[in-house]
């Protein structure tokens, strides 16, 4: 299984130019699987990797593109009345597929992104008193550009603490650019990608990743980062047992992407910024490295 996986981020490294470990952080979000956030400002490549692992993953794919014009029922689907049969019948949304990209999803109201919240929660959604359950596995990955940018509705912070990470991508270095301009439109490039990772074998490996040995040592880390959020000296908003949790089965995904059979405290720290920092409230700065004064204060087993 650590050969498919080889594949998966060597073709993606192909498409995405330099950001290895951010592609690294995408897969081991589906791993674990949780939702992936990615924030930048618009023309990174937020929407092309996105593209690019729902080209590698053999998923059902819906993109979803976010405006401010979308409404809840355009997502999750609407119940309507079916002259013919004499009855009212749930016509399922966008929502309904195994990998969704929610593009520009701060671009919508909050209505419209509240729509999401039961879905990527409880993998269902609820329409007229009925629930109706969501493919397995289930995905969204969204996009967001900055908040500063005009047009743009910030995410609330129970929406923010549905997604398991938030990554960044940044600007390429200058080999990757100067391969960007010379080489091949990456949207064709993705035209010929091959699914590395069938939904079984992802499935699998999910299950794989649970069974990760996890040491008392080691949870006794996980919960002192965890407590030194709760300091008002520190941060405004500290991490909840949700976010203790997302730590652990990241760190675990991180572990299996190694090729270990147990965690180390260099898993944790290697997702701590992408899972802690969108859930995080600094109390002297929204500083970029947020997570800075976790990794120098609390001690490593």
């Amino acid at each position: 299984m650590h050969q498919t996986l080889a594949r998966v981020l060597r073709s993606a490294n192909n498409i995405i130019l330099g950001k290895e470990q951010q592609i690294r952080l995408s897969l081991c979000c589906l791993l674990t699987g949780g939702h992936l956030l990615i924030e930048d400002i618009p023309g990174v490549g937020k929407t092309t990797l996105a593209h690019t692992l729902a080209k590698l993953v053999g998923l059902e794919y819906q993109r979803i593109q976010f405006t401010s014009d979308l409404l809840p029922a355009d997502i999750i689907g609407a119940t309507i009345y079916n002259p013919e049969q004499h009855q009212f019948t749930f016509h399922k949304g966008a929502i309904f597929k195994q990998m969704v990209l929610a593009d520009e999803i701060n671009r919508a109201t909050p209505k419209a992104q509240s729509a999401l919240l039961e879905a990527m929660e409880e993998r269902q959604v609820t329409g007229e008193g009925e629930t109706h359950p969501l493919p397995q596995p289930f995905f969204v990955i969204a996009t967001q550009n900055p908040s500063h940018q005009l047009g743009t509705f910030p995410l609330p912070e129970s929406q923010l603490d549905r997604f398991l990470m938030r990554i960044k991508l940044g600007y390429p270095d200058r080999d990757a650019e100067r391969e960007l301009l010379t080489g091949q439109n990456r949207y064709k490039l993705i035209e010929t990608l091959e699914t590395q990772l069938p939904a079984e074998t992802l499935l699998q490996m999910q299950q794989t990743v649970k069974d990760i040995y996890v040491s008392p040592s080691l949870l006794d880390y996980i919960q002192a980062l965890v407590k030194f959020t709760r300091e008002p000296e520190e941060y405004q908003i500290g991490l909840s047992p949700r976010a203790g949790l997302a730590l652990l089965n990241s760190a675990k995904a991180w572990a299996y992407m190694q090729q270990r059979e147990s965690v180390v405290p260099e898993d944790v720290q290697a997702i701590l910024a992408s899972v802690a920092g969108h859930r995080l409230r600094a109390g002297h700065s929204n500083s970029e490295n947020i997570v800075a004064p976790l990794l120098a204060s609390v001690a490593i087993p």
